[in-house]
C-alpha cells in the first residue's frame, strides 16, 4: 500500500496516513521544544502500548470504547461517541511521565495522545465527560462549539487540550489570532504556546482551509485541510474556514514554558470584535 509523506517538506500540513497510525508528530519532526501529537486507530482487540518517558501525556478518545491500562491501575470502557460530531464530551486520561500505558480497544476505537514535557507532579486521573465545561463562542457565522478537555483550570503541569467544532460554512479561530510571544512590560498581554490542530470532517469527503501567518509575513501559508489532517501552529495567526456543506472539527494541543492560554488578536482585524 502506498503512503503520503508525514510532513511534505517546507509545510505545516502533516497529511493523514492510512492504517494504524494516522498522524505521528514529535518535537523533532516538527521543528519545536514542546509539544508531541499521536491519533491512531484501533481495531476491536487491539491494543497500543508504550512508555510516556519524560513528558505528560492526555489520551483523548475521539471515538469508540477502549480500556486504558497504567501501570497497574484500569480504567475501563472509557468512551460514549461513535464521532467526534456527537453533541457529547469525550473521556480522558491524564498520565503524568514514567508512565507504563496500554490502550485496549473494545471495538473500533480512535485515540489521540497529546505529550508535553513534565516533572511528575500531579497522579494519573481520568477527566470524565461530565467534568469538561462546554461553551458556544462567537456570533453569526464565527459561532462554533467548545469543549474544554484540560482547561488552564484543571491540572496539568505543560498540556493545555481543547475540542472545537465549527459548523459548516462559518470560521473558526477567528478573528485570526496568535500566542508566540511574551512582552515582559505586560506579561498578560500574551503567553507563548505551540499549537497542533488535528481536523475531522463531516461528510469525511470534504476539506476545510487553514491560514498560518505572521505579522511580518516571514511565515505565511495557506492549506486545504482534509479529514484527519493535522497543522502545525509554531507562531503566528492561524484562522479557519469550513466551507458550505462540511462540518469541521478539531482537537488543538498546545504547550510552551507557561502554562497559560492568553492570545492576540492581529490588529488588522480587530474592527470585527467592535460592538455593532
Amino acid at each position: 500500500m502506498s503512503t503520503r509523506p508525514m510532513r511534505n517538506t517546507g509545510s505545516l500540513l502533516v497529511k493523514a496516513q492510512p492504517g494504524r497510525n494516522i498522524v505521528d508528530i514529535t518535537p523533532q519532526s516538527a521543528g519545536w521544544r514542546y509539544i508531541g501529537f499521536r491519533a491512531i486507530r484501533l481495531g476491536a482487540g487491539e491494543a497500543e502500548a508504550f512508555s510516556t518517558g519524560a513528558r505528560e501525556l492526555c489520551i483523548t478518545v475521539l471515538s469508540g470504547q477502549v480500556d486504558v491500562m497504567v501501570g497497574t491501575q484500569r480504567f475501563s470502557a472509557l468512551g460514549s461517541r461513535r464521532s467526534v460530531f456527537e453533541a457529547q464530551s469525550p473521556y480522558a486520561v491524564y498520565v503524568p511521565p514514567g508512565g507504563e500505558v496500554q490502550v485496549i480497544a473494545r471495538d473500533a476505537a480512535e485515540v489521540a495522545f497529546s505529550t508535553a514535557p513534565a516533572q511528575g507532579r500531579l497522579p494519573c486521573r481520568v477527566i470524565e465527560p461530565a467534568q469538561m465545561r462546554r461553551s458556544v463562542r462567537g456570533q453569526g457565522a464565527n459561532t462554533r462549539h467548545v469543549c474544554d478537555i484540560l482547561p488552564e483550570s484543571e491540572a496539568a503541569e505543560s498540556l493545555l487540550v481543547v475540542e472545537v467544532i465549527t459548523p459548516a460554512g462559518h470560521s473558526s479561530s477567528y478573528p485570526p489570532h496568535k500566542h508566540d510571544s511574551v512582552d515582559a512590560s505586560d506579561p498578560l498581554a500574551e503567553t507563548a504556546l505551540e499549537e497542533v490542530y488535528y481536523h475531522q470532517l463531516d461528510p469525511s469527503q470534504g476539506f476545510a482551509f487553514q491560514r498560518v501567518y505572521t505579522d511580518d509575513r516571514s511565515l505565511d501559508e495557506a492549506m486545504a485541510v482534509e479529514h484527519r489532517d493535522a497543522v502545525l501552529v509554531p507562531r503566528g495567526y492561524h484562522p479557519c474556514t469550513a466551507p458550505y456543506g462540511y462540518d469541521l472539527y478539531y482537537l488543538n494541543t498546545m504547550a510552551g514554558p507557561e502554562r497559560r492560554w492568553a492570545f492576540r488578536n492581529d490588529p488588522a482585524h480587530a474592527w470585527l470584535m467592535a460592538p455593532r
